[in-house]
């Protein structure tokens, strides 16, 4: 990579860590380390709550879905404005009037103590996978530019950011969110730019041959269990994902208690309401983009670089075979993309969905090959968008680009470790162990609590990056435990439920989940919620009445 890149990255990385370190200065009690003094605007706040969610991951692993899958991921989103209206009228000014630090303290205060533990030892879980997620996004980038192990660029990531974090407080981390989106956004709209320039045919034209292969289809209302992205699982199981991620999960719920008010804290999440779905969009359409920048010029026919050597090393005779093929089909592909620019009508566009296809065939052809090749899984949609930016774009591009994934990384990375550790601090440590103690004392374990989750997530990040689309990924992991975890909360929230019914409901739950997940796995993972919240909310208001004084058992 050229050294102007280098110098992109190096500046906005040390702008972003010394204003974060400057913020952090005077912070010497844990509401100011983890909940700003309560004194965040709400439109810092909102940018934040944005910010996390459009990280490296986003970055990476959505264009790479827009690519290869099109428009439908948007549909995994519809459920996200009904959720926050949702929240802003009941979760958010609940937890916001408690002044509890976690989400998790209210359990306590409305059911029991093993309640609380439960539910934030699950909260730990799963956003301990997450965070490990994230710091595979850019380490995908790095070992796809050097060529670099994985495991090296995972360390690369992980330990300046997790020094970072460890030194940071909330307030670094939501102020350094703002800057990311700033950074983010110009990013994307950069790169649309720069490939409608880059196509040879006008942009509707462009757009019709994409819309031949499905990719900008956006709606579908067949009703499926084990179709991921439909319009229906989008607005149910979506909106049961969104309100146990934006509702229960700390990573934001500690974003909104940061909030000067209850008023403020509903705003920051009503602006993701708004623009959430413009912006996902957006990234999606950058994936459709670079399909058709590919359709017109030479596409690799294995985007990670490492698996394309290997497959070359090991088996020449099978890979010269394969690429023999590849080549003849993208050339016959280009060739009906341009006819169907040039001509108009049904045909051409039939014809050019042939071809495409015949390229898709060849490219799942030398996936397994590389899957046997290397022993590892092939999926390689983390690779296409890196490998665009750094072949194809101008000088100052792909320093630019990998400033935003880098930094994006960095932010969400520190606000997931931020939120980890204040559930294992109030939660578990000052809960079970050491309720008395100084402030001094909380930080020092908050500091240490925050290593540990970051050496943790650094060891799911190794796995994480083989899994296939890291966007899937974050959000699989997720499901297994939010649709519980909210079904917790929609117990707490009817009067007469008893701690016996949310505690045995939740293990339920989990149960149910568990149960789905291994033993039906073509089921969707966004169903996964709908099933936890059900079964929890179903169990436990069963045993809650079964319980009540007067009711026969």
């Amino acid at each position: 990579m050229h050294w102007i890149n280098w110098v992109i990255v190096a500046v906005y990385l040390v702008v972003v860590i010394l204003d974060g370190l400057r913020r952090t200065r005077g912070t010497k009690n844990i509401e100011g380390y983890f909940l700003a003094s309560r004194s965040l605007p709400w439109w810092a706040v909102g940018l934040s709550v944005m910010a996390t969610q459009l990280s490296a991951i986003t970055l990476i692993g959505t264009t790479g879905q827009g690519a290869t899958d099109g428009l439908r991921f948007v549909q995994f989103y519809f459920g996200l404005p009904i959720a926050m209206v949702l929240l802003g009228v009941t979760l958010v000014p609940f937890l916001h009037g408690a002044k509890v630090y976690t989400a998790y303290e209210y359990l306590e205060r409305r059911f029991d103590a093993k309640t609380r533990s439960l539910t934030s030892l699950l909260f730990l879980l799963s956003r301990g996978m997450s965070a490990g997620t994230i710091i595979a996004a850019p380490s995908v980038v790095l070992s796809a530019i050097f060529g670099w192990d994985l495991t090296w660029c995972v360390l690369l990531i992980g330990v300046p950011t997790i020094a970072y974090t460890v030194l940071g407080g909330v307030e670094a981390v939501a102020w350094a969110d703002v800057k990311q989106m700033v950074v983010i956004v110009s990013a994307l709209l950069a790169i649309v730019v720069v490939l409608i320039m880059r196509l040879p045919v006008p942009l509707d034209d462009a757009f019709r041959i994409a819309g031949a292969t499905g990719r900008l289809r956006v709606f579908d209302f067949s009703f499926s269990l084990t179709e991921t992205y439909t319009f229906w699982s989008g607005i149910l199981g979506g909106t049961f994902l969104m309100l146990s991620y934006f509702g229960t999960d700390q990573s934001q719920v500690q974003r909104y208690l940061a909030a000067r008010s209850v008023d403020e804290a509903r705003s920051s999440l009503l602006m993701s309401a708004y623009w959430k779905i413009p912006l996902q969009a957006l990234i999606l359409i950058i994936g459709v983009l670079v399909f058709l920048f590919y359709t017109f010029s030479p596409a690799p026919m294995l985007y990670n670089p490492r698996h394309d050597a290997q497959l070359r090393e090991k088996q020449p005779a099978a890979y010269a075979e394969l690429e023999s093929r590849y080549t003849a089909a993208l050339s016959a592909r280009n060739q009906a993309a341009r006819d169907a620019s040039a001509l108009g009508g049904a045909a051409p566009l039939t014809t050019f969905k042939t071809q495409n296809d015949q390229v898709d065939a060849v490219r799942k052809a030398a996936l397994a090959a590389a899957a046997t090749a290397t022993g590892e899984s092939s999926r390689d949609v983390n690779y296409i968008i890196p490998r665009l930016v750094l072949d194809h774009l101008p000088l100052g591009f792909a320093g630019v680009f990998l400033a935003a994934i880098l930094a994006a990384a960095m932010s969400s990375i520190a606000a997931e470790l931020n939120s980890l550790a204040t559930a294992s601090v109030v939660d578990f440590y000052q809960r079970w162990y050491k309720p008395e103690a100084n402030d001094a004392h909380f930080l020092l374990v908050g500091r240490v609590s925050t290593a540990l989750w970051g050496v943790f997530a650094m060891v799911v990040a190794t796995y994480a990056a083989t899994l296939g689309s890291l966007i899937e990924v974050v959000n699989r992991f997720g499901s297994f435990f939010y649709g519980s975890i909210l079904g917790v909360f929609l117990l707490a929230m009817v009067k007469r439920t008893t701690a016996l019914g949310a505690f045995i409901g939740l293990l339920s739950g989990m149960a149910a989940v568990a149960a789905v997940s291994f033993g039906m796995p073509e089921v969707s993972f966004l169903w996964h919620n709908v099933i936890g919240a059900v079964v929890v909310f179903g169990v436990g208001s069963v045993l809650s009445f079964r319980s009540r004084p007067g009711t026969a058992v």
